[in-house]
C-alpha cells in the first residue's frame, strides 16, 4: 500500500513591535540609519540585507538576503519576494555592503535592481530605493538618479507638488480622477 504524504507549507511572521513604535522611512539617510542598526560589525564580507515597509512607510522588519565573500553575495529574486510575502510588505528597500568601500554600482547591482523593481511591479510591492552601504557612507540608487522614485500608494496632489522628478503625465491622470 502506497502512503501518500504531502508536505504541509506554514507562512508565518511575527513582529514585537507595536505598529505606532515603528521606524518610519522618510529618505534614504533613514534607510541607511536602519540598516546600520542590525549590519554586521564586520566590514570584510558582503551582506545584502531587506527592509520591508507598509503603506505608511514603516519598517515591519528586516532580513538577510546573503552572506557572500569579499567580492559578492548571492540575492535571489525569488526570496526576495518569499519574505516580502510573508511579512504582508507593500514596498522594500534592499541594501548590500561594500568591503572594498567603493559606492559605484556595478552591472550586476543594476541588473540585480532591474529584477527587483520589475518583479515587485508584477505584484504590486514597489522597490522605493537599493542602498550601497559601506562603513562611513553609502550610495541611493534613487538619490544618485540610477533608480525612479516609486510610491508606496497612488500619487496625490501633494506628491506632486513636493516631487519635481514626477512625470506629469502621472500627475494629470490623477487630478482627472478627481
Amino acid at each position: 500500500m502506497i502512503t501518500e504524504v504531502i508536505a504541509e507549507v506554514q507562512i508565518s511572521y511575527s513582529s514585537y513591535v507595536k505598529a505606532k513604535n515603528r521606524m518610519k522611512e522618510t529618505s534614504s539617510k533613514d534607510a541607511a540609519d536602519a540598516f546600520r542598526i542590525f549590519r554586521p560589525a564586520y566590514e570584510h564580507i558582503e551582506f545584502s540585507y531587506l527592509l520591508m515597509l507598509n503603506r505608511q512607510n514603516q519598517i515591519l522588519g528586516y532580513h538577510q538576503l546573503s552572506k557572500g565573500g569579499i567580492t559578492g553575495a548571492v540575492v535571489d529574486i525569488r526570496m526576495i519576494f518569499q519574505v516580502a510575502l510573508k511579512a504582508c510588505a507593500t514596498s522594500l528597500i534592499p541594501a548590500h555592503n561594500h568591503p572594498s568601500e567603493n559606492l559605484d554600482t556595478s552591472d550586476v547591482n543594476r541588473k540585480i535592481t532591474r529584477q527587483i523593481k520589475e518583479a515587485g511591479v508584477i505584484l504590486d510591492i514597489p522597490l522605493l530605493d537599493h542602498l550601497i552601504m559601506t562603513i562611513d557612507s553609502y550610495l541611493s540608487m534613487v538619490d544618485d538618479g540610477l533608480l525612479q522614485k516609486s510610491f508606496n500608494r497612488s500619487p496625490d496632489l501633494q506628491d506632486c507638488l513636493s516631487y519635481n522628478y514626477l512625470i506629469p503625465i502621472i500627475c494629470d491622470q490623477v487630478f482627472m480622477k478627481i
